[in-house]
């Protein structure tokens, strides 16, 4: 299990802005790796009520199981425990409760049973990370809902220097500024838009 902060700045990109960042970082699609959110609530959104959210994630053969809750001041605090592919492939088939010693412990505390718990849907994103300026540049292109998006996210240890560099970023390459909901939130809108709610 771990437990960070995640302090992150995000922005919307169109497609043509998404390709022009590739091309200016030479990005191809040998940088690019897929992985899979599958993201939780319960019927009554207990987490949504309490700025939170649940995801299981596949990348390259590793599972983790991820509660986000926003943390005191700035950013999200994550904890994370590993999981097998049987308890994953179990827990998305309903035949077994979500089974991640840290999480629970987390979602107790904040007075979720993991027990109510189901999947809401899944969300399948193309990313590529590259360091940048002390920082982590990440180039999201996701789908989801009949939904195509893209996303850059700037990780940073410091708030205020992030902030300049990200906010520099990305008036050198005229890109405006588009505030980014989180993937649980532009997934959810995205849902319930088709279904007509």
């Amino acid at each position: 299990m771990t437990q960070q902060l995640e302090i992150e700045f995000k922005n919307m990109l169109t497609k043509e802005e998404f390709d022009q960042l590739c091309e200016s970082f030479k990005l191809t699609e040998e940088n690019f790796h897929e992985q899979t959110n599958h993201y939780f609530d319960s019927p009554d959104f207990a987490l949504k009520n309490v700025r939170s959210g649940l995801r299981i994630r596949e990348v390259q053969n590793r599972f983790e199981c991820t509660l986000k809750e926003p943390a005191a001041g700035i950013g999200l605090i994550e904890t994370t425990d590993l999981l097998t592919k049987d308890v994953v492939q179990s827990i998305l088939t309903g035949s077994s409760t979500l089974h991640a010693n840290e999480v629970n412990k987390r979602l107790q505390a904040l007075k979720i049973d993991p027990q109510d718990l189901q999947i809401l849907g899944t969300l399948y994103t193309k990313r590529a990370e590259i360091e940048y300026e002390g920082g982590l540049l990440v180039f999201d292109h996701s789908h989801y809902a009949d939904t195509d998006d893209y996303e850059l996210e700037y990780e940073v240890a410091d708030e205020a220097t992030g902030k300049v560099i990200f906010e520099k970023f990305l008036a050198h390459y005229s890109i405006p500024m588009r505030p980014a909901d989180k993937k649980i939130a532009r997934f959810m809108s995205a849902v319930n838009k088709k279904r007509g709610e």
